[in-house]
């Protein structure tokens, strides 16, 4: 802007130099001619806009001018005072001046958490938890904060709840069950296996094997299940099942003795039990598709040792890459040597800290 400004007063000062070497005539005749222009393009553009260099240089020539001349110029006296003011004020203004720090962005993070985590939580409820946590936040703060992020109140935020989050809040009391078959090798018979897996933990049981899934073998595999829960039958609601002819009304009973509803998927959507039918995809690809199944007997010890990994040593993506139940041995940081355990002779195999 400095160059343009010199490069301004340099052609002003040309254009003065050469005013010096004309006539008097001729320069009444210019002034005629630039008063003419000037007048037709105030016509077209009542209001021109100029920049600071512009206004300037007409701040520092209006002042030579006579009171007559200057009082018909395309700023007047009180435009350049405020420019002035303008100018002044912005000398004096110092950007991005705050009177208050900025809130740390990891409390910026926190609140965000917290507010996503928990729909029904206003800014006040999240300023108690916050003060829980140990960090002082005050709580116009905090509103602030969940306004420039975007997160309506909590009213409006509560009434937005996504079908993964209603989901995700009924996981913890549902069950789901199915079937797995395979053929054996030597008999070339087929074995169907009746487990349950815990949608919300995905702790998977391993209830019975069998060649004739009929209606009385499940209907005992479903007492078994409850014996298998003990008290915690009373945390589930929910029973998904498929619409197989082994599910009798004899197998909705038992569940529903102790509270259970069992509830049947549309015809033909077996997406509809999609947790059980992902157990299924799960230990085809890791057990049986990669192991001959001899017979009956060596299917149970097979099953009873994946079913030991799977619920014990396995992580899972729903779970944090956590077991369902976690039995591994407390982590001791101080041994570095990594030991392996091999699992089904190999096939799976398992890692934790040397003793």
């Amino acid at each position: 802007m400095s160059l343009r400004l010199l490069y301004l007063v340099f052609c002003r000062i040309a254009g003065w130099l050469a005013l010096l070497a004309s006539t008097g005539t001729a320069k009444d005749v210019e002034i005629l001619v630039l008063r003419h222009e000037n007048a037709v393009l105030r016509r077209q553009n009542p209001t021109p806009h100029l920049d600071w260099a512009n206004r300037a240089v007409l701040a520092a020539l209006i002042k030579f001018l006579p009171r007559a001349l200057a009082a018909h110029r395309l700023v007047t006296p009180t435009t350049v005072m405020r420019w002035h003011r303008r100018l002044v004020a912005r000398h004096w203004t110092y950007p991005n001046r705050s009177d208050r720090p900025p809130t740390d962005p990891a409390i910026t993070a926190l609140v965000e958490r917290t507010s996503r985590d928990n729909p029904d939580w206003g800014y006040q409820r999240i300023h108690g938890e916050l003060l829980g946590l140990g960090h002082r936040v005050s709580a116009s703060t905090i509103q602030r904060t969940l306004k420039r992020l975007g997160i309506p109140p909590a009213p409006v935020h509560r009434d937005h709840t996504t079908w993964r989050r209603f989901l995700r809040a009924q996981s913890s009391t549902m069950l789901a069950c199915d079937f797995i078959h395979l053929d054996c090798t030597l008999t070339l018979k087929r074995r169907y296996v009746f487990f349950v897996i815990e949608v919300g933990s995905r702790y998977m049981h391993i209830l019975g094997i069998t060649a004739n899934p009929d209606g009385a073998w499940t209907t005992q595999q479903a007492r078994n299940l409850l014996m298998n829960l003990g008290d915690r039958a009373d945390q589930f609601r929910f029973l998904i099942q498929d619409r197989a002819g082994q599910s009798t009304a004899a197998f909705d009973a038992v569940p529903a003795h102790a509270g259970v509803t069992v509830y049947k998927i549309p015809p033909r959507s077996p997406r509809a039990n999609a947790h059980a039918q992902r157990l299924v995809l799960t230990v085809r690809s890791e057990l049986t598709d990669r192991i001959l199944i001899i017979n009956e007997r060596h299917l149970r010890l097979t099953l009873a040792e994946y079913a030991s990994h799977y619920n014990g040593r396995r992580p899972h993506r729903s779970q944090q890459w956590q077991p369902p139940r976690p039995d591994r041995p407390v982590v001791d940081l101080t041994h570095e040597r990594v030991r392996r355990r091999p699992v089904l002779g190999g096939l799976i195999n398992e890692y934790e800290r040397a003793a």
